[in-house]
């Protein structure tokens, strides 16, 4: 499939990503690829905290209808092979999920579909399929502001998970005989988890973020004991692995940089290179969430390249930052700034 538009674009870099990344591809990969369901409301929906999918995303039901039919496109043009997978919430009672607010029962059945290689060796699909269906994690809450529990109303409690009838203590919810292990040590936690017969992910809510963000996980002390034993005994091991894989991430992190930087001065010759490898830093640090860390920044979409392009001259060739700073609403000032935006990349565009 050659992709012709900007929505085709985006969606067949979004789904090639996620394809080469994971060896298979759902149409939640590609709308999350795209921006168009932020990561952090997603984890909302998985948690039972919003009814739908639809109702989380940046972008109408007829938008994400659009890009389903593209992504459908796709999978027809490249052979892929489809698997279900049931979606169920991080809830007590595992009840599945709900992508569309009317129900529909065709894109229901779509955003479902899983799509892998058609010759993926079988152990693999085996192994996804068994990945991909494996129940959520139960979900724990740390809540900014007092509650009270609806099985015993006691309002002192530090924790809360929520049920259908509202917020209930750890206590009434069984799950107080659990020890809290923060995050911090990726190996102690894995283990801990391994360990417990019954485990819960503890989150709150980030006000700055506007997401719930992890802060560890409720397991038995039991597990967290044996963990601990299991870490001391290979403590220099990991820490060697450690190094190397910082070592790796940051040479790949530079290679794309250069890439990147590259194809900014292919897309817009008259860039100063010092320009251009500033932008690239910019928008490609890991972690960043800037559009270039985005599925499609990083295989290079022309679009996304330009978005950040653009993104640098509304901030150091305009007066776009004066404005925000003087009260101006931010949609009012990036109107005030586009014609200079539009001068500096037509500047740019000239052939060397």
């Amino acid at each position: 499939m050659q992709p012709a538009s900007k929505l085709e674009r985006r969606v067949v870099t979004a789904a090639e990503q996620a394809l080469r990344h994971k060896r298979y591809v759902s149409p939640l990969d590609v709308l999350t690829g795209m921006g168009w369901v932020p990561l952090g409301l997603v984890t909302d929906w998985r948690q039972g905290r919003a009814p739908h999918l639809e109702a989380v995303a940046a972008v109408s039901a007829d938008r994400l209808a659009d890009a389903l039919q593209v992504f459908r496109r796709w999978v027809a043009s490249r052979g892929l092979r489809p698997s279900q997978v049931e979606y169920l919430a991080a809830t007590r009672d595992r009840r599945p999920l709900r992508f569309t607010a009317a129900g529909d029962l065709t894109l229901e059945l779509t955003y479902r579909t899983h799509w892998t290689p058609a010759d993926l060796p079988e152990r693999q699909q085996e192994r996804l399929a068994g990945r991909q269906s494996k129940p959520p994690d139960l979900v724990v809450v740390q809540p900014l502001k007092a509650f009270t529990c609806v099985g015993c109303g006691r309002t002192d409690a530090d924790m809360l998970m929520m049920e259908d009838a509202g917020p209930a203590c750890l206590t009434c919810a069984d799950l107080d005989h659990l020890v809290f292990l923060p995050a911090g040590d990726a190996a102690l936690t894995r283990r801990a988890k391994q360990a417990s017969r019954l485990s819960a992910v503890v989150v709150r809510f980030s006000r700055s973020r506007k997401r719930h963000e992890r802060q560890g996980l409720l397991v038995e002390e039991a597990a967290v004991e044996q963990a601990e034993r299991q870490c001391l005994s290979d403590e220099e091991a990991r820490a060697r692995r450690r190094e190397r894989d910082r070592q790796r991430r940051a040479a790949a992190d530079e290679r794309f940089q250069q890439d990147l930087a590259e194809r900014i001065g292919r897309l817009f010759p008259r860039c100063p290179p010092m320009r251009a490898a500033a932008i690239s830093r910019h928008t490609g640090t890991r972690g960043s969430g800037r559009v270039g860390r985005s599925a499609a920044g990083r295989a290079l979409d022309p679009d996304a390249v330009t978005r950040a392009v653009v993104a640098s001259v509304r901030h150091e060739d305009t007066a776009y930052d004066e404005l925000l700073m003087a009260g101006v609403p931010r949609e009012q000032a990036r109107e005030r700034v586009r014609d200079d935006i539009d001068r500096v990349l037509e500047r740019w565009r000239r052939p060397a």
